[in-house]
């Protein structure tokens, strides 16, 4: 594959001449380049009236590569063929470079040419561009292609700092001006004009080696055919020399070949950032883009789009001031908006377009401060509060329309988001990041940081990304936010019927980390978890979706076995229960109790409130041993004091809804040093809801109560 190179226009704020007279200090060797280790004129020659004047030479240079290889090629130096032709007349330079060593392996071809800039004739404008073809190189492909590519642009970077270097020396000689070439008199030729220390037209001009000089750069027009180097710095950022190369490489073939409108630099710029600064992969999602702004007519959203008075109202979002970098700042309140109603109410394309509408306000208030500030500023932060979470938010058609969401944004709209803040996540969180972490960048992901409780107050929190005097109200600053609070939406807007039963929930919820479980009258549900060591942490996090359960723990010695009876279970309901304590053991010998029974009732579960609270706890293990975690249906209990059901108790539970609880639950087991309750990482799902354990409904009941937390 070939390796190519285009660089920016760069601008000497000099006149051409001038600049020429800085070129000829390098020769014949330049100690500013350690690199270019000299030079030997192999061909020269003039116009009859000198206007024209060409120079080919052989140029040494000393190749920054391991030992091993140069002895493996047998050379120490590689020698590259340069043409210099200089038009005094049109005030240009070309210079052409090849390589002679190894020309049958590796093919470099590179290109600069001076010329004066078109619209300050006392300005020199700089262009260079190369090619890079690795044929064969002894099996060494891959690392010669990265040995020259980083040689090529540390000569870059090193060739504007040296021609930087002359014209300040020529500067501080008291030399700032060189006439120009004129014709001679009366007979229509002309003669160069003299430069310093040589006679007329004998300016000897040679570009040194690949990545000859870039000088200093001035703004150019945003809208210009080509770039300004001082523009990219400006307005897009430090770039490097290959960097630089893909933008304009890109842009290029955008106004070739696309029909329609050309996305701005910083755009584009984007789309390279999210591949890596891939081209043709850039270049593939980036057309896909546009035709999908097109088809979408996205560019005009701005001035099309206006939110329904019921999203004003309910929805939680707003820009709100910026942050310490100076980023746009976007406020989510996702605890407190009612997704399911604005689904249901509006529809899942309103919300879509309205969440695009956010993307290109953001775009645009970019722009502003980056003109307000003084530096790129190419994305935004967005600061998301999630008290209120909870299972409600992961009602299944909510949830499908924010991956369908987020998979629009993240192929439209990619290296927008600077920083994302999550204040206050509650335990319910890694259940949503489960569902959704799939579909987000991994690049995106990095940028994530998350707070449990109130871990965002005070150092290390919410402070070092966000002024004090602009941190919300409702966070604990002192900044009004005029963000709206939300609330849930009146059923009566709804387009659609509200659905009687939640088994769209079950089935969301049972396909992630949770398990659905059926309790029985007189058949408890139970699991056990076994523990090595004394110091552990069982901790866990049920909702009950009907009836009423108590939940108990014990602890025993012995490994209990399930209960082959369980099979006899007829119905639906039998496979998801599973019972652990045999009806021979007795409580206090064969088994203990190591925390309190809590009675969870119906009124806690998402079909009569809606929210779905759950009840979360934990549990400092003392000693090894197995222990039980036990659903058991509250209740009087069954005349047999077997812990086993009888048949007729069985039958009996399945004749009516008041004989049979249902309930989803989660529980992980940490070791006690690694219980911190707070959130530094939801890379596996498995320990999000121990780094995000909240304050539960237990506590007062629990005998570990000190080891619950936010």
């Amino acid at each position: 594959m070939v390796q190519k190179y285009q660089s920016p226009v760069r601008v000497y704020k000099y006149p051409f001449e001038l600049v020429m007279a800085a070129y000829e200090k390098r020769f014949p060797t330049c100690p500013e380049i350690p690199v270019f280790l000299g030079s030997e004129i192999l061909h020269e020659s003039r116009s009859e009236d000198g206007a024209i004047h060409v120079i080919e030479r052989s140029c040494k240079l000393n190749v920054d590569a391991p030992r091993l290889l140069k002895k493996m090629a047998g050379v120490e130096y590689v020698f590259f063929i340069q043409r210099n032709t200089v038009n005094w007349r049109e005030r240009t330079l070309r210079i052409e470079a090849h390589n002679e060593t190894f020309a049958n392996r590796v093919v470099v071809r590179e290109t600069c040419s001076y010329s004066v800039h078109p619209e300050n004739e006392e300005w020199t404008c700089f262009e260079q561009s190369a090619s890079l073809d690795i044929k064969s190189f002894f099996g060494f492909e891959s690392t010669v292609e990265k040995i020259a590519m980083k040689q090529y642009t540390s000569n870059i970077k090193r060739g504007k700092e040296v021609i930087e270097h002359y014209l300040k020396e020529l500067i501080s000689q008291g030399i700032t001006f060189i006439p120009r070439w004129t014709p001679p008199a009366g007979s229509g030729r002309g003669e160069p004009s003299p430069a310093v220390g040589h006679e007329p037209g004998d300016i000897p001009l040679d570009p040194g080696a690949p990545g000859s000089p870039c000088p200093s750069a001035e703004a150019a027009s945003p809208d210009a055919d080509k770039l300004d180097a001082e523009y990219i710095e400006r307005y897009l950022g430090q770039l490097t020399p290959l960097q630089e190369s893909c933008l304009i490489r890109l842009r290029q073939w955008l106004q070739e070949t696309h029909k329609g409108k050309i996305p701005k630099d910083e755009h584009i710029l984007r789309f390279l950032r999210a591949r890596d600064f891939n081209i043709d992969k850039a270049r593939e999602m980036l057309c896909q883009s546009l035709s999908w702004r097109k088809q979408y007519q996205v560019d005009y959203i701005l001035q099309s789009w206006r939110p329904p008075a019921l999203l004003q109202e309910y929805y939680t979002g707003g820009w709100h001031y910026q942050d310490k970098d100076g980023r746009p700042l976007y406020i989510l309140r996702l605890g407190q908006m009612d997704t399911k109603g604005l689904v249901k109410a509006l529809g899942e394309e309103s919300l879509l377009r309205h969440v695009l509408s956010i993307n290109e306000e953001g775009q645009k208030r970019c722009e502003e401060n980056t003109n307000i500030f003084g530096r790129p500023i190419t994305s935004w932060t967005c600061l998301v509060d999630l008290e209120g979470l909870n299972m409600r938010h992961l009602w299944r058609p909510g949830v499908k329309a924010l991956l369908r969401i987020i998979e629009v944004v993240e192929d439209n709209y990619p290296e927008t988001l600077g920083r994302l803040l999550i204040v206050r996540a509650p335990r319910v969180f890694p259940v949503l990041w489960t569902l959704v972490s799939p579909f987000i960048n991994e690049n995106t992901r990095q940028k994530f940081l998350i707070y449990s409780g109130n871990n965002y107050q005070g150092s290390g929190g919410l402070v070092d990304y966000v002024d004090k005097e602009v941190i919300p109200d409702f966070l604990g600053g002192d900044c009004m936010c005029t963000v709206p609070e939300g609330g849930l939406v009146p059923k009566s807007l709804y387009q659609t019927e509200d659905e009687p039963e939640n088994s769209d929930h079950i089935r969301l919820w049972t396909e992630t980390i949770y398990h659905s479980a059926s309790v029985l009258r007189g058949a408890p549900h139970e699991i056990v978890v076994e523990i090595l060591e004394g110091e552990s942490v069982i901790t866990w996090d049920f909702d009950i979706l009907k009836g009423d359960v108590v939940f108990s723990l014990f602890h025993s010695k012995r490994a209990p076995e399930p209960s082959h009876k369980e099979s006899t279970l007829p119905g639906p309901c039998a496979g998801d229960n599973v019972q652990l304590i045999d009806r021979t053991w007795v409580l206090g010998v064969d088994f203990s109790r190591v925390e309190s029974p809590l009675v969870c009732r119906e009124g806690e579960s998402i079909q009569v409130r809606g929210s779905g609270e759950s009840i979360q706890g934990s549990h400092v293990t003392r000693w090894p041993g197995f222990y039980i975690l036990q659903w058991k249906m509250h209740g009087p209990p069954p005349c047999s004091s077997s812990s086993l059901p009888r048949v007729d108790d069985v039958l009996a539970s399945l004749q009516g809804s008041g004989h049979k609880c249902k309930l989803i639950y989660y529980y992980e087991v940490l070791a006690s040093k690694d219980f911190r309750g707070s959130m530094s990482s939801l890379e596996s799902c498995n320990s999000g809801f121990s780094q995000l354990s909240g304050v539960t409904t237990s506590s007062s009941q629990s005998q570990s109560s000190s080891h619950l937390s936010r």
